[in-house]
């Protein structure tokens, strides 16, 4: 994180704004005291949890282990079917 002095922030905005997109949150001090916070909409977005789809959650999963999957040996159960042609069942 970089921190820039109020006026300083001020004056070279657009290039803070840009680092906040490519490098993370940029600090804003005044009076040698933290104030502020610049940050990207996808920074805010995954902190707020705003905006959260399938695909973003999916995207930004952690690459743990593979999964395996076994299925069961158990039979599956018999169940009429109707068919709906002829009314009738089989």
């Amino acid at each position: 994180m970089q921190s820039w002095q109020i006026q300083e922030a001020k004056s070279h905005f657009s290039a803070v704004v840009d680092l906040a997109i490519t490098q993370g949150v940029q600090l804003v001090t005044r009076r040698g005291n933290t104030v502020a916070v610049i940050m990207s909409v996808k920074d805010y977005e995954q902190m707020s949890g705003k905006k959260s789809n399938l695909m973003a959650v999916l995207m930004n999963a952690s690459k743990g282990e593979a999964l395996t999957i076994e299925r069961s040996d158990d039979p599956v159960r018999d169940i009429d079917t109707c068919d709906a042609q002829h009314q009738r069942f089989r």
